[in-house]
């Protein structure tokens, strides 16, 4: 990818995310259910990205690296329906997320256009996910490199944990016995958020593919961000929050206990 094609890939992703959010916030003001946001979020980073991915963006016709592309963009679907589809049956049963509610509540009058900027905040956010598939995708090597293998293999990894965390956690709330409980089996006995640590294993996954020359360190921006989000920003604390009213001191000794985004190995 020339300096260019970089440029336009990042515009095209954020035109696009904008669009989307815009209408996920359109979703949300007709519905006033603020759990398909995030549904509309996943599958539009997933399908940009996909599209970025196998489109040739200036890669030429005979660096061999279309095997690359489909590999990408078969991945960013795979983790785009996984998590998108777990978001639907959620909110299917539930329609309103509690993140969302809680700042739409506090946000009084002004929360229709303060959301609306919120989205387009996450656009952005998005379109740097996007950007990143692009850059892994369309690597210059032809040939099949050791960041090629980590990151599939990573990827991997972080789909098949992502899934395994989500899966356990409703077979807990599942259960009628433990009502009221915290779930702290299996993966969420080493990570009170590991459903949140595989989701940016994704990204650092096709940050790992990406690595190359020095353009392409741009992907890590991606996992940085996914960071951020997760852990300070819309993830870790406005759902701690809601854990410590709900649960109280049983979650303030899961807290003590558990470590709260990356795993503990033993």
């Amino acid at each position: 990818m020339s300096f260019a094609s970089v440029v336009a890939a990042f515009l095209i992703a954020e035109v696009a995310l904008a669009a989307i959010m815009a209408a996920a916030w359109a979703v949300e003001r007709a519905t006033g259910e603020t759990g398909w946001i995030d549904a509309v979020w996943t599958l539009g980073v997933g399908a940009t990205g996909a599209i970025l991915a196998a489109a040739p963006l200036g890669d030429g016709d005979g660096d061999g690296s279309g095997w690359r592309r489909a590999a990408i963009a078969a991945a960013v679907v795979l983790w785009a329906v996984r998590l998108g589809s777990h978001i639907v049956a959620r909110t299917r049963k539930t329609p309103d997320d509690p993140r969302y509610r809680k700042l739409i509540d506090v946000w009084g009058a002004a929360a229709p256009l303060r959301l609306f900027a919120f989205l387009q905040a996450q656009a952005i956010v998005g379109a740097a996910l996007a950007f990143a598939v692009a850059l892994a995708a369309h690597a210059p090597s032809p040939t099949l490199r050791a960041q090629d293998i980590g990151g599939l293999v990573i990827f991997a990894v972080a789909l098949v944990g992502e899934a395994a965390a989500d899966a356990e956690l409703a077979r807990f709330k599942a259960d009628p016995a433990n009502r009221g409980r915290i779930c702290d089996v299996g993966l969420w006995d080493r990570s009170r958020h590991p459903n949140y640590f595989f989701e940016w294993l994704v990204w650092a996954a096709f940050a790992v593919t990406a690595s190359g020359d020095a353009m392409r360190l741009l992907a890590w921006v991606a996992p940085a961000l996914m960071y951020g989000v997760l852990r300070y920003a819309s993830g870790v604390p406005p759902l701690e929050q809601h854990m410590f009213l709900t649960r109280g001191d049983a979650f303030r000794a899961y807290q003590q206990r558990t470590p709260v985004f990356f795993p503990r190995i033993f």
